[in-house]
């Protein structure tokens, strides 16, 4: 529940301050994929999971979490993926090793370098979310995961928004 930090207009002279709880439990964890195919609208795909600070719950997307949402990716669009992963641990566990090389057939795995969020495209999703909830003064962890869910959604709905990620990067596709 710590709020995130963004830049804010007030009076002037007068710094605006917004008060929140001190309580820093909670926590949001988002998965997303950007897909992009010649010919075809760009589309995102995204998973939320909410950790509210119980003991004993996952606190962040786990391997499972990544590897339902590839299924869900593939089924919706129909076809052989190729992923360009970052270096995230989730990405690089033996059960998410395995899952790939078991679905070799349909699913071919890059590695970008191990710090180069620049040739990332969903990096680009990732400020368009956090611009928008930037300012959000939230009282709980569910208003923050609707603000985050929401944007997600009008980003879905814009493939040119989602166009503009891969272009930001100055990757190209061929093909």
């Amino acid at each position: 529940m710590t709020p995130p930090r963004a830049r804010s207009w007030g009076r002037k002279g007068c710094t605006p301050v917004v008060r929140v709880r001190g309580r820093g439990t909670g926590r949001v964890s988002i998965a997303g994929l950007t897909c992009y195919k010649p010919g075809k609208r760009s589309r995102t795909f995204f998973s939320v999971r909410e950790y509210p600070g119980r003991k004993g719950e996952p606190k962040g997307i786990g391997w499972r979490d990544l590897r339902d949402l590839l299924v869900r990716a593939h089924i919706q669009l129909g076809g052989p993926i190729v992923l360009v992963w970052d270096n995230l641990r989730m990405h690089l566990v033996e059960p998410m090793r395995q899952f790939i090389a078991d679905h070799a057939d349909g699913l071919t795995v890059f590695q970008l370098p191990s710090y180069s969020p620049d040739l990332n495209p969903q990096e680009g999703i990732w400020s368009l979310v956090k611009r928008d909830i930037g300012n959000l003064a939230a009282a709980d962890l569910g208003q923050i995961t609707r603000a985050a869910k929401r944007r997600f959604k009008q980003i879905q709905y814009r493939p040119d928004l989602v166009d503009g990620c891969l272009s930001g990067t100055g990757l190209i596709m061929d093909g």
